[in-house]
């Protein structure tokens, strides 16, 4: 009967029955021994075989920048993490890895040789390791840079070259991306500039152009167009006098030239027209001033027919004709002259006063059209300002990136030569050597158990006959000689100390390993 079947059918009141476990011991005595002293020799085996893997590990801080903010804000888009990861990335790229390979001559022994460079690449990338720590403000302040390998001394020479690695491509980095953006801001500055200068040559083109018409001088065209419109009925008028003065002076010409006349019709004829000339010089001297053309016009005929001899009136003697029609003849030419000056003088105004009217109905397109001009250049004007100010920010950025003024990665634990491995862990391979070594023994111990089902004991036979047990009889065995005793008691007590000697070897070695 089994240990198990005991124990359940004693009761949960019922101890362990340790004559039954003893027996069933001494009974598989080798089959747990023996597993038990194949696994020590396998963990020996495994200890003295497996290949140890050092580790040295860097810590780098990143130290922000020595310039404030607010003096020098920094125009490094990416935050710390992104860039650590990329930083990442590119330690562990094919070319950098390659580099390392053939730098510390990694993968040379003779059982790496007939290896790929792919793979080579593979397991180099996973002995290398990041870890990030983070600050309050969820950004990395300092990350450890790690790396796995078999040569203490070789590991910590690769843990100080990818160290130094970072820093130097954390420089390159940031002064490449301030030099891209400042070359960026300076070609769109230069581009927003042409920009600028395009628009700043259209808008002055067409306030060059509708000069006279543009929206600010609205007022001052209409006031000058009333002014032209008060001025037109008084170029009229003054045409309409001339052409009545030429009609007057064309019909005395016509008499003074007929071929006779009475004198009286003459002098009447005269003094009409010396009364007609004063009254319109009285007429312009209230509207000009005397020296004014016309006001002289008037004065110098009136002082003509003024010089007249009296006697030219006489009832007895006629006229002397040719004097009286020449001097017509040329106040005839003077009166046309003074025409054509008031005719050009009313088609100016009047072409004047088109113009003004013009200027003043297309003021609302203009107007529309200036707005969209002025507009644009308002828009570009603001948007090349802000390009001005962000590519003197970037100038100031690279000048600090250059003099190492900015945010840098600094060494603050550097990488020690290892002692101690890391692999193998000789804790788990001895617990896992004795744990399978028992638990293989345990297990075969208990299917023989299983199969070949003893009593051992009077409480085996009492717990399954359940009648009590009177008496038991002894075993009794002939001394057998020495043989005998040298196979059941010094074999069994030498492989026992043989057993526990092995694992106690075990255990020193895995003491001393790691």
């Amino acid at each position: 009967m089994t240990v198990w079947g005991l124990m359940k059918e004693s009761g949960s009141n019922a101890s362990i029955d340790f004559e039954f476990i003893a027996g069933m011991v001494v009974k598989w005595y080798w089959v747990l021994l023996i597993p038990v002293t194949i696994s020590v020799f396998v963990g020996i085996y495994l200890i003295y075989t497996s290949q140890r893997f050092y580790e040295a590990r860097t810590v780098i801080l990143v130290q922000p920048q020595k310039l404030p903010t607010d003096v020098v804000r920094n125009i490094i888009a990416e935050d710390i993490n992104t860039r650590v990861s990329t930083l990442s990335q590119r330690i562990k790229s094919r070319t950098n890895l390659e580099k390392i390979i053939d730098e510390f001559h990694l993968f040379s022994s003779h059982e790496s040789k007939d290896m790929y460079m792919e793979d080579k690449i593979d397991t180099l990338r996973r002995r290398i390791s990041f870890k990030v720590t983070n600050g309050r403000n969820r950004n990395a302040d300092s990350f450890a840079v790690t790396y796995k390998g078999t040569d203490p001394v070789r590991v910590t020479k690769i843990t100080q070259s990818l160290a130094s690695y970072i820093i130097d491509e954390n420089l390159k980095l940031r002064e490449t991306q301030v030099l891209g953006t400042n070359s960026f801001l300076e070609d769109e500055l230069e581009t927003m500039r042409k920009k600028l200068v395009k628009t700043e040559t259209g808008l002055k083109e067409y306030r060059e152009r509708y000069m006279g018409g543009l929206p600010e001088q609205l007022n001052s065209n209409l006031r000058i167009l009333a002014s032209l419109n008060e001025r037109l009925p008084h170029a009229r008028n003054e045409v309409r006098a001339t052409k009545l003065q030429l009609d007057a002076v064309r019909q005395k010409l016509s008499l003074a030239s007929g071929t006779g006349g009475p004198a009286a019709a003459v002098t009447d004829q005269g003094k009409s027209e010396l009364e007609r000339l004063k009254e319109e010089l009285n007429v312009r001297l209230k509207r000009y001033t005397k020296r004014h053309p016309d006001v002289r016009r008037l004065k110098a005929s009136i002082a003509a027919l003024e010089e007249q001899p009296a006697e030219e009136a006489g009832p007895l003697q006629e006229a002397p004709k040719p004097r009286a029609a020449s001097l017509l003849d040329r106040q005839r030419r003077e009166i046309l002259a003074e025409l054509a000056v008031s005719e050009k003088e009313l088609t100016q105004l009047k072409a004047q006063i088109a113009i003004y009217k013009k200027r003043v109905e297309d003021t609302p397109r203009r107007e529309q059209e200036l707005l969209s001009l002025q507009r644009d250049y308002e828009n570009i004007r603001g948007a090349y300002h802000s390009l001005l100010g962000r590519q003197l920010e970037a100038q100031i950025a690279v000048n600090m990136e250059k003099k190492q003024k900015g945010e840098q990665f600094r060494i603050i634990d550097p990488a020690r030569v290892p002692e101690k491995p890391v692999e193998p862990d000789m804790k788990k391979i001895v617990l896992f050597v004795l744990a399978a070594g028992l638990g293989l023994g345990c297990g075969v111990v208990g299917l023989l158990e299983f199969m070949f089902q003893t009593f051992r004991g009077r409480r085996a036979v009492e717990s399954a006959t359940s009648v009590p047990v009177i008496a038991t009889i002894p075993n009794m065995e002939g001394s057998g000689g020495v043989r005998a005793l040298l196979w059941k008691r010094v074999v069994p007590i030498s492989g026992g100390a043989m057993a526990f000697s092995l694992i106690g070897v075990f255990l020193c070695l895995a003491y001393l390993k790691g």
